[in-house]
């Protein structure tokens, strides 16, 4: 866990250094907690993490149980959060269109989105480049904070950590050597040389943090938001691996049920505990009669245990996780093998996890048109408040959270495009019946060199007519 510690900086105002103070401050408090979460996301849980001290023996504490239950919770939400770049018109969409490509803003958001819904939420910082013209980058908590200001509901400054772990081996004793500032007038360049931290003051136009927040499940009094995984999901997740380990233990039993012997001799007790194992597997088990009592030795097994209450438990547990996350039942890995679910069931389950999506890309969505319009700003190094309207209207695309099928949606273009004829030569047409923009890209070329070679053919008979006359 890296602790953020920078005392004296050089190159600071007194509202800065105070900025700074309690910018660590806040960094170093949440450390402890989004550990945790990680390694909830990672299902790094062990026995001693979860054990109660009443049925698991404490050899097995350092036992890990797999479960991914955590990192179901996260992806299964962020995987319909499907960002698509930005919609516009005129050089502002071309703009945005080359900013999403060189930033690799796609794939970006999907890893992002993952790192807001573990954490609670992930901050995109933004600065000029000369070959992206901007550059846009996302911090997880892990490695950023901010200060929120609510008399102007956004940040009012912010750090990320810019240097990254060289090595997971490290992660114990790393400490960052370059962090940045965003205050509302410059990004301030961090930099520690032999334990002492400079600062290297790059000021902006933008009247506010170069830095914005993607936030989930905000309120009131938590307006950085809440982690998916927050304590009661955890406690779930407890819960489920002290079943699976109570079950393994008990399958270990089950599988070796006790016997038991009686009326033995001392020569026999000693025979039979010198090598239990032998005993256990061998095909004859003989004896002889106890001269010293006369009675002939009794052979007997203990009932086996039964595994049903540790799966009625598990299935009890995986529904409650259901019920919490907005998962799909099967998505704990319960099905009902004698009564399959049918397609039109599981979709009704998904519901709440599709509502959960639209929510997701509606606050990200927020996010995102707030930092295209940082962004175009920067590459036109003007303040936001001389945007043109072109510009302040692009907006973030997002694809349909519910995922219907190819059919689904072919059927509903062509009877948009019955209604409406001009339809049917978009692109979004061509996307609905299921192509991607490769194979939009593809489709216009072909369609256009087709177009080329009937037009010769047309010129080329023209002119045979007028020769012929």
């Amino acid at each position: 866990m890296t602790t953020l510690n920078f005392g004296a900086v050089e190159g600071l105002t007194e509202t800065e250094r105070q900025q700074l103070q309690d910018l660590a401050g806040v960094y170093n408090y949440h450390q402890s907690g989004n550990t945790v979460k990680n390694k909830y996301y990672e299902g790094h849980v062990t026995l001693n993490d979860v054990n109660l001290g009443i049925a698991l023996p404490n050899g097995l504490r350092g036992m890990e149980i797999g479960c991914n239950w955590g990192q179901k919770a996260v992806d299964a939400l962020a995987d319909r959060s499907m960002f698509d770049g930005f919609v516009g018109s005129g050089a502002a969409a071309e703009t945005m269109t080359q900013l999403v490509a060189g930033n690799r803003l796609l794939a970006e958001y999907a890893k992002a989105c993952r790192e807001e819904l573990k954490y609670g939420c992930v901050f995109a910082t933004l600065s000029a480049d000369p070959a992206l013209r901007c550059r846009i980058r996302f911090h997880s908590p892990a490695t950023s904070a901010a200060l929120w200001n609510g008399e102007k509901g956004r940040i009012d400054c912010g750090l990320a950590i810019i240097d990254t772990v060289p090595d997971e081996k490290f992660k114990g004793t790393w400490r960052p050597h370059i962090v940045n500032l965003y205050t509302d007038d410059a990004v301030l360049v961090l930099t520690a040389q032999n334990g002492v931290w400079t600062a290297e003051r790059h000021a902006h136009r933008m009247g506010r943090p170069l830095m914005e927040p993607m936030i989930w499940n905000a309120t009131s009094g938590k307006p950085f938001g809440r982690s998916r995984l927050k304590k009661a999901v955890r406690a779930l997740i407890d819960d489920y691996i002290r079943i699976i380990a109570n079950a393994t233990i008990a399958l270990e039993f089950d599988t070796t049920p006790q016997k038991y012997l009686l009326g033995l001799t001392d020569d026999q007790y000693d025979a039979v505990v010198s090598n239990k194992f032998k005993q256990y597997v061998g095909a004859i088990l003989a004896s002889t009669t106890n001269p010293e009592t006369g009675e002939n030795p009794q052979f007997g097994q203990l009932a086996q245990g039964s595994l049903q209450p540790h799966v009625d438990k598990m299935r009890m547990t995986a529904t409650q996780f259901s019920a919490a996350t907005g998962l799909t039942i099967t998505d704990v890995g319960i099905i009902n093998d004698a009564n399959p679910t049918s397609s039109d069931a599981i979709l009704a389950q998904s519901q709440t996890l599709v509502l959960m999506a639209q929510q997701l890309n509606t606050s990200n969505g927020d996010a995102l048109r707030t930092i295209a319009q940082m962004a175009q700003a920067i590459v036109r190094n003007v303040p936001l408040d001389q945007l043109s309207d072109e510009e302040r209207d692009v907006m973030p695309h997002f694809k349909n959270p519910a995922m219907p099928s190819v059919a689904v949606t072919a059927d509903a273009a062509i009877k948009i495009a019955s209604a409406r004829k001009e339809f049917a030569s978009t692109d979004t047409f061509l996307e609905m019946i299921g192509f991607n923009q490769a194979d939009i890209r593809r489709i216009k070329a072909q369609e256009q060199r087709v177009r080329g070679q009937q037009l010769l053919v047309e010129v080329e008979n023209e002119n045979n007519g007028e020769n012929l006359g």
